[in-house]
This record gives structure tokens, C-alpha cells and sequence, in this order.
């Protein structure tokens, strides 16, 4: 794996990976962000239906946690989670959690960390942790770490969060040189925060730019937990190159749509677009009596009434299928009516539109139109 920057401008990195997979054979462009999937399989999509998608990333991202209580039968099957899973041809990175799932915590301890499957907790010493790593054989993984401090957590904690991180790590690295399975594989070790009160979150981009001048320029820098336009905006300012994308998986989940525009170069059909269909403040972001408190200025509520009639794609000038083919008027029907499609259809949307926004970025970094950018983004009045 080789990282090749073509352009940093105020600690924002515009690059690509490259020689990426055992062939090394792929590429990253950066700023960029994974596949997200949840036990191998992207949420809602057969492989076939997300492989008519253009431009997805070459990296996908499964969670151990989703696996570890696998680990026999991988062991067995002896050829690893893409064969196992039917991937096409991509880049495997395996993380600790799936950081869109809500987990127990305070069940870590100096020698193991714990992992939530179907089955319960599972606890992972770093021995058995590299061991299911050799029976998953990703190309890229995380190495082992405690990464559990809640909001309450004191700074002693997060110190000790910090140790067993450490050492966690030291016995990843002797163990991945003994395995022959993970030959050629790449290991991603942990920066370890906490999330002390008066540190987070008013100054989480202050302290991750901090960690980035600290890191090596030659090796990419991968943010997990973090999704929301504005925040990632802000990340990739702070010197991030790699996102998750449970993102647009969330928002699915919510019945919504990801409705912010990225476009800062409109087109003439496009802007008469804009103009003949307005969206109001309330569209964007507005809040349920089911889910009031989760839903971001970047989506639209497509269980509201107001969408019984609303004949209009879901973003003007969207190239998904969904925008092509259906209305917000159909997606309401399916959503009251609890029908799978709704989630097919809102999750080829969303994943389109969040990857759409990628290529943006990169581009507005490209142009030096960083700003410009960000105020499309954040923009709260015009069309969408």
C-alpha cells in the first residue's frame, strides 16, 4: 500500500491509495470513505442490486463483532470472509465494532476486550482476536484496542484505555508475523481518546487535527464513528483522509432521505430545477414524535404526511434508480405500509447520494473550492 498526495492545502489531504489488496490491484481516492456491510452483506442490497451502484468504494467494511461467534466455521471453510460471503472482487478491512450498533459497556478488562454478537458477549484475549483474523483474512484490519470510555469515563480511565490500547497493539504486531494467513495484510493501529466531557465534542476537531501532525505523512488516516456531512467537512479540514459509511445506512433506517445538495457548479437545468421546487427549513431535518432526536439537517422524513401527494423524485436530478423511477409519494406508501422495497430503494438513494458527496469533496479540494463547498452543504434555504 502506497499513499501518493497530490495536494494539502490548510491540513486538508487530497491523494489515492494505491497497491491496495494481497494482488494490489486497487486503488483509494482520498478523501474517501468504506463500503459499509453488516456480516459481509451491504444492508437491504443483494451483491447483484449494489453492483449496478457506480462508483461505490474499493474498500469494504465488515465488524468482528458480526463474526466472532463464527469462528469455527470460518476456520473450516479455511478461504476466508470474501469467498465466504460472495464479495466481488474489493478490498476487505475488518474493524472491532460496528460503531452503528449500540453496545454494553464497561465489560473490558487488562487481558480482553468484549464483542456483542447474536449469541451475547464474547470475549477476545489478543491471541483469540488474531486468530479470527486469520480465519476473516482481511487486507486491511484494526489492530485490537479497548476503545470503551463513556461520557463519564474520568481521566484515568481514558489513561488506562490508552495502556491497554498500547499494549494490545505490541502483541497484535508479534502476532501478525507469525501468521501466515495475514502475509500481505495491513494492520491499522488505534489512536485511543476517550471521550473526557470537557474535551468532547466542542473540541474533537482540535484534538484530532493535534493527533494528525503527530502521525506519518506516508500513512493514511482512518476516522471511524463519524458520518454527518458537517462533521466529516470538518474532519477532512482537521487532516482525516478515510470515513465509515454507516451514514447512509442510519438514515435508511430512520425512513429518510439524504437530501443536501453538493452540487457547487449547477447546471442551467439543474438551478431551473432548483428553483421550481423549493424545500422548506421543516422539510430538512424535521423531527417525529417516533424519532425526535437522531434525524440531521441533511435528510428528509419521508414518513410525513406531507409526502402522501408529493409527486417529485427525491433529489432533483439524482441518477439512482429510485430517483429515475419512483416519487416521495410512492417511498411514503411503502414506509407506512412497512413494505421491504422502501429499504432498497432508500438505501440505493442514500449510498448513491453520500458517495456522490465524496467525489464532490474531493473535487472541491481539487479547485481549492473548499468553502464554497461547505456552504452548499450547510445551506438551509433552495432546492434540493
Amino acid at each position: 500500500m502506497r499513499l501518493e498526495l497530490s495536494r494539502v492545502v490548510q491540513g486538508c489531504r487530497r491523494g489515492v491509495l494505491t497497491g491496495l489488496g494481497r494482488s494490489g490491484g486497487h486503488s483509494l481516492e482520498l478523501p474517501g470513505c468504506l463500503l459499509y456491510t453488516r456480516c459481509a452483506s451491504v444492508p437491504h442490497l443483494t451483491h447483484d442490486t449494489l453492483h449496478t451502484l457506480p462508483h461505490l468504494p474499493p474498500v469494504t467494511q465488515i465488524s468482528l463483532d458480526s463474526l466472532a461467534e463464527h469462528q469455527e466455521v470460518l476456520e473450516e471453510f479455511g478461504e476466508g470472509v470474501a469467498k465466504f460471503a460472495g464479495l466481488h472482487d474489493t478490498v476487505l478491512f475488518c474493524s472491532l465494532h460496528d460503531l452503528a450498533t449500540p453496545r454494553p459497556s464497561g465489560y473490558n478488562t487488562n487481558k480482553t476486550v468484549s464483542v456483542w454478537g447474536s449469541g451475547g458477549r464474547i470475549e477476545l484475549s489478543a491471541a483469540r482476536y488474531m486468530a479470527l483474523q486469520a480465519a476473516i483474512r482481511p487486507d486491511w484490519y484494526q489492530s485490537l484496542a479497548d476503545g470503551e470510555t463513556p461520557p463519564s469515563a474520568s481521566r484515568k480511565r481514558a489513561r488506562k484505555a490508552v495502556d491497554r490500547t498500547l499494549t494490545h497493539l505490541d502483541e497484535c504486531l508479534s502476532l501478525h508475523h507469525q501468521t501466515q494467513e495475514l502475509r500481505g495484510a495491513e494492520i491499522f493501529g488505534v489512536v485511543e481518546g476517550g471521550d473526557v466531557l470537557e474535551e468532547r465534542p466542542e473540541l474533537r476537531c482540535q484534538l484530532i487535527a493535534g493527533v494528525t501532525k503527530e502521525l506519518p505523512e506516508d500513512k493514511p488516516r482512518l476516522l471511524l464513528g463519524v458520518g454527518c456531512p458537517d462533521e466529516v467537512l470538518a474532519c477532512v479540514e482537521a487532516g482525516v483522509d478515510l470515513f465509515e459509511s454507516s451514514f447512509p445506512f442510519q438514515v435508511t433506517e430512520r425512513g429518510c432521505a439524504l437530501c443536501f445538495s453538493f452540487n457547487i457548479e449547477p447546471d442551467p437545468e439543474s438551478a431551473v430545477l432548483e428553483r421550481n421546487g423549493p424545500q422548506s427549513d421543516g422539510e430538512r431535518g424535521a423531527k417525529t414524535q417516533d424519532d425526535p432526536e437522531q434525524m440531521t439537517p441533511f435528510e428528509m422524513n419521508l414518513k410525513d404526511k406531507r409526502y402522501r401527494d408529493d409527486f417529485r423524485p427525491l433529489v432533483a436530478g439524482c441518477e439512482c434508480y429510485c430517483c429515475r423511477h419512483h416519487q416521495r409519494a410512492y417511498l411514503h406508501h411503502l414506509l407506512v405500509t412497512n413494505e421491504l422495497l422502501a429499504g432498497v430503494l432508500l438505501m440505493l438513494h442514500n449510498l448513491t447520494h453520500y458517495c456522490g458527496f465524496f467525489r464532490a469533496l474531493r473535487g472541491a479540494l481539487e479547485s481549492g473550492r473548499l468553502q464554497a463547498l461547505r456552504r452548499r452543504i450547510l445551506q438551509r434555504e433552495g432546492g434540493v
